[in-house]
Formats: C-alpha cells, sequence, structure tokens
C-alpha cells in the first residue's frame, strides 16, 4: 500500500516507526485544513505559519504514541491548539508591563490568548459574562463553540471525560444565560 492510499491512522503508523514518506503524505493530507483552522483562531499568517510548523514536528516525534483509533483529527488538532496556546503565551510573556516595584503597572500582565480571542470577538455583555466563567467552563465552550469541535475532540483536546465536557458546556450556558438576562 502507498503513503497516499494508507488512512491517517496508517501514515501516523509508519510515522511512528521513522516512514518520511507517510509522514510527508500525512503532512500533505492534513496541513491545509489545519492551517485554515489555526488562522481562523488566531487572525495572524506568521503565527499561523510557526504553529503548524510546530504542530508537524511534535506529530514526527510524537506519532509513535499515537494509539491509532480513528482520531487522527481530533489528535492532531489537540497538539496545535497546545502549540497555538503556548505561541500565544510566550507573546504574553514579552508584552508584560515593566516599572518600579512600586508602580502599580508593574504587576501588569498581558491576557490570556484566550481571553483577548473572547473578549476581542463578542460585545463587551457577554466579553464581561464570559470572564466570569472558570477556565474549565470558559474552555469548553470555546472549543465547542468557537472552535467547533466535537463533544469527543473537545474531550481529546481537554484531556476530561466526554460527560464532563457535556455537564461543563450545560453549566456554562446556565451560567451565561443568568449573566445575560
Amino acid at each position: 500500500m502507498t503513503a497516499g492510499e494508507a488512512s491517517d491512522d496508517e501514515l501516523l503508523r509508519r510515522t511512528g516507526k521513522g516512514d518520511r514518506a507517510a509522514f510527508e503524505a500525512f503532512y500533505d493530507r492534513n496541513a491545509a485544513w489545519l492551517a485554515v483552522r489555526i488562522r481562523r483562531r488566531c487572525g495572524d499568517a506568521e503565527l499561523t505559519a510557526d504553529v503548524l510548523q510546530e504542530t508537524f514536528l511534535a506529530v514526527w516525534r510524537a506519532a509513535g504514541s499515537y494509539a491509532g483509533d480513528g482520531q487522527s483529527g481530533g489528535w492532531l488538532w489537540s497538539i496545535a491548539t497546545r502549540r497555538l496556546i503556548d505561541a500565544h503565551r510566550r507573546r504574553a510573556v514579552r508584552a508584560v508591563v515593566v516599572g518600579e516595584p512600586d508602580d502599580e503597572r508593574a504587576h501588569v500582565t498581558a491576557p490570556s490568548a484566550e481571553d483577548e480571542a473572547l473578549a476581542g470577538t463578542y460585545d463587551a455583555e457577554l466579553a464581561t459574562a464570559l470572564d466570569r466563567l472558570s477556565p474549565e467552563l470558559r474552555a469548553v465552550l470555546q472549543a465547542t463553540v468557537l472552535d467547533g469541535l466535537t463533544t469527543r475532540e473537545t474531550a481529546l483536546l481537554l484531556d476530561v471525560p466526554e460527560g464532563t465536557v457535556k455537564s461543563r458546556a450545560v453549566r456554562a450556558r446556565r451560567q451565561l444565560r443568568e449573566a445575560l438576562s
């Protein structure tokens, strides 16, 4: 079976054994859709290219640990999401305001990437309601609503059971409804 005929699961298994052609086929098959999703999430072409490169480097290194359960897209997206969050955190660290020790601005840090994305996308009232959610509830809403992930993909991404994703989504929506009414 050629690399072009193999499933993504098979390509990842072969990549885990050091098969460069399988890795290249996996990249060719998945890079375009992944770049679109990353770009939609961050809006920055340069950052998208960096995250895409870091993601596929991580795939090359971690392909041997892929369970091969038919969820290669969710597995790949979870790696990309972590790389994107890491990239935003690196930028946020550079954005910390430096001042004198007694200067109250000396302790101000940039908001997280998730907070910036959520606050920039919605009106102020909704952004305030979202800010009041716990990080766990906000992460579930972001994955399911903003990123359009399924419950299963969100569970893989956040490393929690599917039932936890569902219950957090219900709680988050209830809290948002109460905050906005």
